[in-house]
């Protein structure tokens, strides 16, 4: 059976603003059903890493907090740290860079909290039962809120194609460690010919995984005079992809067809830990606006792939997900982008940027264990 998936265009007049049309769109998801009376509701969000441009303006939020007021609810903005080296590993740098980006509280009209507390160990363990995580570690904020919006920014992602609801919710509830078990296997390989020794990777390792050394005599490389190598400690590499993301020789990649595939998998599982207790009580909204071709969490964001689509929601994370994917594929590229002129960009943007990842893998796993459905029907609020 498909699941509704409500979707509000970007046009505006003196009769209806943008902001309007959010409050529509999210009253008629049915977020006055999710939302318990008197309760505790967590805002999933990104707040952008400091530098980025991409986030969700939050301008764009207070609706969705206004109609969560309405519904009678409590709510408050939330996001877990991250496991790289950036503006949001710890407490006090993420909520400085969430207010920097924006995020006051005189502007989105609800409290932000860090999800997993001031060093990311603040987590609540959830017991699950699948193929991968037997449990799930998640931010305490959001394990124990009593109802979860997630608002997220649709884009382009590096490791699992792109980044909708499901990410938002499984690695961005995630603690440190929760993040930590989700990478496990994603562990960088470092391609010797295209290695310059140029230390970048070692800079924005967080775990000193990554040292500097001799390169050998017979080692291949790219220019004669380099006589240095990056070389990865297995013991202390967490999997977190910061190097593969950081490295600009492209030197660093990982198993595209085993590594990504159980990556994704492991954050399905992860979504529906966050989820675990609240299923009848969450909503998804998915911002389809400035799509980027990579993660918010760069210090920068790339032009957009495609022109601005408008905002989608559902009660189903992976009908909506599957839904904002078929309609950035439905758009043509903008030739101010990366893919301009990418033979594959008609049909499949994310294997425009991303030739070996398959993107689909996530939402056919997420069907299978019953998080949602991948049929959807698209409602004009």
């Amino acid at each position: 059976m498909a699941s509704r998936v409500y979707y509000t265009d970007l046009r505006a007049g003196n009769d209806q603003s943008l902001l309007d049309k959010i409050r529509n769109l999210a009253e008629a998801a049915g977020i006055q059903k999710v939302v318990r009376k008197r309760g505790l509701t967590a805002v999933k969000i990104h707040f952008g890493e400091r530098g980025n441009t991409a986030f969700i303006r939050p301008l764009l939020v207070r609706p969705v907090i206004e109609s969560i007021v309405r519904a009678g609810g409590k709510p408050f903005l939330t996001d877990a740290n991250t496991l790289y080296v950036g503006t949001r590993g710890n407490a006090v740098d993420h909520l400085t860079t969430a207010v920097l980006n924006g995020f006051a509280y005189a502007v989105v009209g609800a409290p932000l909290i860090v999800a997993d507390g001031i060093d990311g160990k603040d987590d609540v363990t959830v017991p699950l039962n699948f193929k991968h995580c037997k449990e799930a570690f998640v931010g305490t904020a959001v394990a124990r809120a009593d109802s979860i919006i997630s608002l997220a920014h649709f884009k382009l992602h590096e490791a699992t194609g792109f980044g909708g609801a499901i990410k938002n919710v499984g690695m961005g509830s995630a603690s440190r460690r929760g993040k930590m078990a989700q990478h496990s296997e994603v562990s960088p390989q470092l391609i010797l010919k295209n290695c310059i020794g140029c230390g970048v990777c070692r800079d924005q390792c967080a775990h000193e995984a990554i040292e500097l050394v001799e390169r050998p005599e017979d080692a291949p490389r790219p220019e004669p005079k380099i006589t240095q190598m990056a070389r990865i400690d297995p013991r202390r590499c967490v999997g977190c992809a910061a190097c593969i993301h950081a490295c600009p020789q492209h030197a660093l990649e990982v198993d595209w067809k085993t590594d990504l595939p159980r990556f994704m998998e492991r954050m399905v599982e992860y979504t529906a830990g966050a989820l675990k207790g609240k299923e009848k009580h969450s909503l998804f909204i998915n911002f389809l606006t400035q799509i980027s071709p990579a993660c918010d969490c760069h210090s920068y964001a790339d032009a957009p792939i495609v022109a601005d689509i408008g905002i989608l929601a559902s009660r189903d994370p992976v009908a909506i997900d599957q839904a904002s994917m078929d309609l950035v594929n439905a758009q043509p590229p903008l030739d101010s982008s990366c893919i301009a002129g990418n033979p594959f960009a008609r049909e499949d943007k994310v294997r425009a940027v991303y030739l070996h990842i398959d993107w689909q893998h996530q939402l056919d796993y997420a069907e299978s264990v019953g998080l949602g459905v991948r049929a959807y029907d698209l409602v004009k609020a």
